[in-house]
């Protein structure tokens, strides 16, 4: 070993080699509804008890509860008659079906569709396209097309996106003062998670949700209520229908889908449409401008490479789009957590 070798080296490639595991351990829990039978019980269970709820095996479950309480996702309480197993405050308020912070619909988009992309992550790489149909046999030219193949898929999304939102919307929408902007169109603001957000934050704005028709249908019937007034709906592609007038465009984990052609075509229509003295916000994940990190924007980067046509960006690069687009004043804001705001004025 070389006097400069960290002694911890074998350790960390170790921990990152595993980390898919620890991943599955945590979709497997939310997927059999371990979290949800615990919160429902509303008292610690053995694994027996747990077992017979789930109709699992006993040897199979006591090893997934210990996983989780290695993980810190349960709690294990030792009694004479053996272990007894409860949620944590993290589970109960985010991996839980009916907590109002729920992450579990986007674990189980993860689970079941992104990890498998990611089984074809070195042919993304040798290639630089998506992995759609090698995964599931769909034409890579169209992710959306893919990503939607089925209603059950593109409900999976719209429900997993929107839980996102619920935990993220608010730090974004607040990085700046949206106050003065009362006319905003959310562009492919698919479930609406963040449109209400918006409202709630700002009560004196209307938001109008611009997603493709089926998706547009879905929102109405699933995830926004009718009497909510401040939310109304269009339906189109934004790269080949009009984009109605606006004062302030959300572009919402938009422009990393795409390519920079795409990106400047999209912003283009954007400020042709947007009304003078208006904006856009995008909300996106920002890479360092160095492009030294964050890990988690480096590996949604890649994620993007699987899954779309785009990648993650720095600030400077987007400012960079908007600025080609004819947008000034370019700000930025970065939240200290998963996603950051630019905002883009006419």
């Amino acid at each position: 070993m070389s006097s400069t070798e960290d002694p911890d080296y074998p350790q960390i490639i170790l921990q990152y080699s595993s980390g898919f595991l620890v991943s599955k351990v945590m979709f497997t829990a939310c997927e059999l509804g371990v979290f949800d039978l615990l919160l429902e019980s509303g008292e610690p269970l053995s694994s027996d008890a747990i077992a017979a709820h789930l109709g699992t095996s006993t040897t199979g479950i006591e090893r997934l509860l210990d996983a989780c309480v290695g993980l810190k996702l349960l709690a294990a309480e030792m009694t004479q008659e053996g272990a007894l197993y409860r949620n944590t405050d993290i589970s109960n308020i985010y991996l839980t079906k009916s907590s109002p912070k729920s992450q579990y619909h986007i674990m189980m988009y993860y689970s079941n569709t992104v990890y498998l992309c990611w089984h074809y992550l070195a042919d993304a790489v040798r290639e630089g396209r998506n992995q759609y149909e090698r995964a599931f046999g769909i034409s890579s030219k169209d992710p959306f097309g893919a990503m939607y193949r089925s209603e059950e898929e593109m409900l999976k999304f719209m429900a997993g996106q929107n839980s996102v939102w619920s935990i993220c919307g608010r730090d974004v929408l607040a990085a700046f003062d949206l106050s003065p902007f009362r006319q905003i169109c959310d562009l492919g603001g698919g479930g609406g998670a963040l449109a209400r957000e918006c409202v709630s934050l700002y009560p004196n704005s209307t938001v109008t949700i611009y997603d493709l028709p089926k998706v547009v249908q879905v929102a109405k019937e699933r995830f926004v209520p009718p009497e909510e007034r401040r939310i109304a709906f269009h339906e189109g592609d934004f790269f080949n229908n009009p984009i109605p007038e606006a004062e302030l465009y959300i572009l919402s984990k938009i422009l990393h889908d795409w390519d920079d052609d795409k990106c400047r075509q999209l912003l283009a229509k954007v400020y042709k449409a947007c009304k003078p003295g208006g904006g856009v916000l995008l909300v996106e994940s920002l890479l360092n401008e160095d492009k030294s990190g964050p890990l988690e924007t480096q590996l949604y980067s890649m994620n993007m490479l699987v899954q779309t046509e785009g990648k993650e960006r720095t600030a400077a690069e987007y400012s960079k789009l908007l600025e080609a687009s004819g947008f000034r004043e370019t700000e930025v804001k970065r939240s200290g957590k998963l996603y950051d705001a630019v905002l883009g004025r006419k």
